[in-house]
């Protein structure tokens, strides 16, 4: 993939790139410079539950939570009686 570096200095890393390492906006990305190649690395110090933050917006979890258990506990009743 190529990208360009504006005026500013300033390079847009692709978003299949971003996707992929989880790159978010403020992720903190460490710059080394190894021989004659600059490498990026993501710093990720986010906990599990702030990775998944915002990902599952405008989903119903609770609901589908619900009719899991109320399916789990109609068979429960299928199995006693």
């Amino acid at each position: 993939m190529l990208a360009k570096v504006t005026s500013k200095g300033q390079l847009v890393i692709p978003k299949r790139i971003r996707d992929r390492l989880g790159i978010r906006p403020g992720t903190e990305v460490h710059i080394e410079v190894v021989g004659d190649k600059i490498l990026l690395e993501p710093i990720n110090p986010q906990s599990p539950v702030e990775a998944l933050y915002g990902r599952y917006a405008g989903t119903d979890l609770l609901s589908d939570l619900e009719a899991e258990h109320h399916e789990e506990l109609r068979g429960d009743e299928t199995l006693r009686a």
